[in-house]
């Protein structure tokens, strides 16, 4: 009898035990869930609509901008412009033209850093420095943030995240700010399009070249053009 009470007791003991890991493992669970959620940049849109995306990052080419915006409203296209703030500041009527236009304005950081390689509260400084600076200018906070030199990992897009951003990359980069010959770039759009594409651009001299040709064959081949926000609407 008393052997059948001490096994009595030890299952008890073992089954309270299973009941105190078990809501151990709950709890850390959550606080993994909370505190160390994994978060992606986002590199496409939606695939169910035949849209793509211009994503513009600016911190240099003003020669080449009025050009671009002028293709633009020619074909009734609006796009996203990645802003750096340090441009922004010392550029505010170009700004103002770019969003008087109708365009999404993006946020690019400050200083145009690799934001890797910095810390916590610097990454936090770009970001909300930017996003400041746009708002004295233009009224607006800037929601989407796009990396500059596209450096990301999971910690910088988890501060980007949380301070209320989506982080933004691309499926299809021109690499404009390095091709002299536009038809590259051509060629680099045209191998790659599909659904929902973020084709990422900078105001240059071959990017120029390119537009009108782009936007044509791109508008031929049944794609319309918008800004990002739009083309992942149907990912929310």
């Amino acid at each position: 009898m008393r052997i059948i009470i001490i096994k009595k007791k030890i299952i008890l003991i073992a089954i309270l035990i299973l009941f105190i890991l078990s809501i151990i493992y709950a709890l850390i669970s959550r606080m993994s869930t909370n505190t160390f959620k994994i978060i992606d940049p986002i590199y496409k849109g939606c695939e169910g609509q035949k849209k793509v995306a211009f994503a513009c990052n600016v911190v240099w080419g003003n020669e080449y901008l009025p050009d671009m915006l002028s293709e633009f409203k020619k074909n009734n296209i609006r796009i996203s412009f990645f802003i750096g703030g340090d441009w922004a500041d010392k550029n505010k009527e170009l700004l103002m033209r770019i969003y008087s236009d109708k365009h999404e304005i993006g946020n690019h950081g400050y200083n145009h850093l690799k934001h890797t390689q910095i810390n916590e509260e610097k990454n936090k400084e770009e970001i909300i420095k930017t996003e400041e600076v746009i708002n004295s200018i233009l009224g607006i906070k800037t929601v989407l943030f796009a990396p500059p030199y596209g450096d990301i990992n999971k910690k910088v897009t988890q501060i980007a995240e949380d301070l209320g951003y989506k982080v933004i990359m691309w499926s299809i980069d021109t690499i404009d700010w390095n091709t002299k010959d536009y038809t590259k770039i051509l060629e680099r759009v045209n191998k790659k399009i599909h659904n929902g594409a973020i084709i990422l651009m900078h105001p240059t001299e071959s990017t120029v070249k390119a537009l009108p040709i782009m936007i044509d064959d791109l508008i031929n081949n049944g794609y319309e053009i918008v800004p990002v926000s739009e083309v992942l609407e149907s990912n929310n």
